[in-house]
């Protein structure tokens, strides 16, 4: 039976998260995707009311012994599993509904056909859908672990609890700035079909997190205190230069007349203007490089940097993104001309400065 309840609790968290996301009152917000019929596409947004409507649910479900807070950690496992068999069925689903790209079926379904779906006139979009109910399940796994290792381990190890704090921010903060992710390359560019649907459904909420899954149940590895504040220090480090370069990028597009930090400075050809100071002057990406600096600060956090497993994250997003910064660079080509190439000579990095 807890085997069946593991396996089945993630498509109750979707399911309840889902009906959060449609009863609770939203904003629709524009972004920057346009649709068929030219009209730039809105999409409705409440992602940080059904985090906190989620978490209470949680809470509530174990103060008074319905669930075990420890739940989502016990069954780990299981949960997995079930989120894989969701993912893989809506892969599928989501893209043999589309006509075909014209490319093999292969790269459709990773790829995925279509760059935006939407239910009832956009009264779901499935790529908020998805970040949404992905960042959500992450958060109450994490809130799960922090449960398990405070009731099971003697020698609390502040080092894990600094961990799961991190990753709470992680999924906090994506929340509260929903409305800016609508500019990123995640709803510009990509389509949704494996690579995207599957990400969200089983990867994000269950691998992000494999630095805690390995050491909950771990003592305390008595490090100095200064060392777990630098992980902190190293964490926030790469928190700005991502919500920083993201947060640049949305007022530019949105508000020019608007300063960030500092006063715009872009070239142009008439048609289209590209950042040249500030975070998208460091490097091309610098958003990738703060990704990445919060990812290694997630795994060094727990302070067992033997366990291999803890890594996984860090190199999982370095594949990643060296790979988007190079899609991303040729659909740049593409589409700028030779003002990107006016812009590749001027930010000479594409993500680490004075580096690569």
């Amino acid at each position: 039976m807890t085997i069946f309840l593991g396996l089945i609790t993630p498509l109750i968290a979707y399911a309840a998260i889902t009906l959060l996301h449609v009863v609770i009152p939203s904003r629709r917000r524009p972004g920057y995707v346009t649709g068929p019929d030219g009209k730039v596409l809105s999409y409705r947004t409440n992602g940080k009311y059904v985090l906190l409507a989620s978490v209470i649910l949680w809470f509530l479900l174990g103060y008074f012994h319905l669930v075990p807070f420890t739940w989502l950690y016990e069954t780990r496992w299981w949960g997995l599993i079930g989120a894989v068999v969701i993912g893989l069925v809506f892969s599928f689903v989501v893209v043999l509904r589309h006509p075909s790209t014209g490319k093999p079926f292969a790269a459709d379904l990773w790829f995925g056909r279509a760059k935006d779906v939407q239910l009832r006139n956009g009264f779901v979009d499935a790529k908020v859908w998805l970040y949404l109910v992905g960042a959500v399940l992450l958060q109450l796994n994490v809130l799960s672990f922090a449960a398990f290792h405070l009731q099971h381990v003697r020698s609390i190890n502040p080092g894990f609890l600094l961990g799961c704090a991190m990753l709470t921010w992680f999924c906090c903060e994506y929340l509260i700035f929903e409305r800016v992710h609508l500019w990123t390359y995640d709803f510009i560019a990509e389509r949704v079909g494996f690579k995207l649907g599957f990400g969200c459904l089983a990867f994000y909420p269950y691998f992000y997190s494999v630095a805690l899954w390995f050491t909950a149940a771990l003592p305390d590895p008595h490090l100095p205190v200064w060392v777990t504040v630098l992980f902190g220090v190293l964490f926030l480090i790469g928190w700005v230069f991502t919500r920083g370069a993201n947060m640049q990028k949305f007022f530019f597009k949105t508000a020019p007349q608007r300063r960030f930090l500092w006063r715009p400075e872009a070239i142009s050809d008439g048609e289209h203007s590209l950042l040249v100071n500030g975070f998208w002057g460091a490097s091309r990406h610098i958003n990738y490089l703060g990704e990445i600096l919060q990812a290694v600060a997630i795994a060094l956090a727990p302070g067992y940097f033997g366990v291999w497993m803890v890594w996984l994250y860090p190199l999982y997003y370095i594949a990643l993104f060296l790979s988007r910064q190079a899609d991303d660079d040729k659909i740049c080509r593409a589409k700028y001309g030779t003002l990107w190439s006016q812009y590749t000579a001027r930010v000479k990095y594409r993500i680490v400065p004075y580096l690569y």
